[in-house]
């Protein structure tokens, strides 16, 4: 296609937008279900498998980084349409991986080439006035978790665990031609929003955290951020090997968890949190999100049974989905315009390096007792409650002075 064919820009360009962001999440998400089982064919144990899914968020951080600049230098459709074919391409060599180090290995760069949030929100800020972001943001997690809903039924389904390595290939092929179709999709359709002019100053996290230490409010809201994200992340590492040993789950079974999981989460951040940040607040609604997101962890080895394990892991997700949008809504609303890239680029490099460390640790945990990462993760979440109870002061309107 010539640049005089190319789509323009324009209010158009946000619903084309947001069906890459499916096709895109579906084709990761639809990967999820299938690591522990994945390992199992590998012979990998629990702290193995749980450095399958930490190792896709460590090429994130490099991706964030690298491919943040790059769509600002060239442009963000050839950025987004270069990426999503090599993650097509990557999934196709991960489905003939023959050994576990070779499948870690993709992992990273299929990490790498999915590390385009950054390119996304660019778009989003190219193409939205500053008063309307929030709005579109809520669209852009819709549709993330729409396609986060759909990819782990359809990895799930198309699995056959009882082949080996062979029957986890159709639904890997199934991923690669998401992302290849995301791909094509972004070169026929979506039109280049980035406006000519000198290209952003990449963010200097040593400036975030310099300015973050000194604010009691954004370092809270940093913390909480990472233990909920790492919880999150290290029980859908593990959830595949507990339900595995609980109930003989195959990936069929997780896979329509994931599903429910997925749903729950679009519900909530389509219909949920509009309502309850107007009447409660930021701060309030995080304190909520967060004791919803304790009692489903640690209520879990309590209930052993399938379909309160559904009902639990779908409460996480709520939980989850309630609290840290807002927490990064908090953060963005009280940092400057001038700090907004050193501290925001601090934020997704924190929430990342929570999904690189947690999942192994509690791999590992899982190992002890299969039982035993889900009181972790209360009792973390239980430690972080009352950082965002300070959260709530520090955010509580102040008494107007004579």
């Amino acid at each position: 296609m010539s640049t005089l064919d190319q789509p323009k820009a324009g209010a158009g360009s946000l619903p084309l937008l947001l069906v890459l962001v499916f096709l895109n999440i579906a084709g990761f998400s639809l990967i999820l279900p299938l690591l522990p089982f994945y390992g199992h064919a590998f012979g990998a144990g629990p702290f193995a498998i749980a450095c399958l899914f930490a190792a896709y968020s460590l090429g994130n951080i490099a991706g964030e980084i690298f491919w943040g600049r790059r769509s600002d230098l060239t442009g963000r459709r050839p950025v987004l349409v270069l990426t999503t074919a090599c993650a097509a391409l990557t999934y196709i060599a991960f489905a003939f991986s023959q050994n576990l180090e070779t499948a870690l290995v993709l992992r990273v760069v299929g990490g790498f080439f999915g590390g385009t949030l950054g390119v996304v929100q660019g778009v989003i800020a190219d193409i939205t006035p500053p008063r309307d972001r929030a709005k579109v943001m809520g669209f852009f997690g819709a549709a993330f978790n729409f396609g986060f809903a759909v990819g782990p039924a359809i990895g799930g389904l198309l699995a056959s665990p009882e082949q080996g390595l062979a029957g986890f290939r159709l639904p890997i092929f199934a991923a690669a031609a998401l992302a290849a179709g995301a791909s094509l999709w972004a070169w026929r359709f979506l039109a280049e929003t980035r406006q000519p002019g000198p290209a952003r100053t990449p963010p200097s996290y040593g400036e975030g955290v310099s300015f973050v230490s000194k604010s009691p409010l954004l370092w809270r809201l940093l913390l909480i951020s990472w233990c909920g994200i790492a919880i999150f992340a290290s029980i859908e590492a593990v959830f595949g090997l507990w339900t595995e040993r609980a109930f003989g789950w195959t990936t069929h079974e997780v896979g329509l968890t994931f599903l429910a999981v997925g749903g729950v989460g679009l519900l909530v951040q389509t219909l949920g949190i509009g309502p309850l940040v107007k009447r409660f607040g930021e701060a309030k609604v995080i304190v909520g999100g967060l004791t919803l997101l304790c009692a489903a962890v640690g209520l879990q080895p309590v209930f052993h049974a399938p379909v309160a394990t559904v009902c639990l892991m779908a409460l996480m997700m709520a939980g989850h989905s309630l609290a840290f949008p807002n927490a990064g809504a908090l953060i963005s609303r009280n940092t400057p315009p001038e700090r907004q890239g050193s501290v925001m680029g601090l934020s997704m490099a924190s929430n990342a390096s929570s999904r690189i460390i947690a999942p192994p640790l509690f791999g590992l945990v899982f190992g002890l007792s299969a039982d035993a990462p889900f009181l972790l993760g209360a009792v973390i979440i239980v430690m972080a409650i009352p950082v965002a109870l300070a959260v709530v002061k520090l955010t509580a309107p102040r008494p107007a002075t004579a």
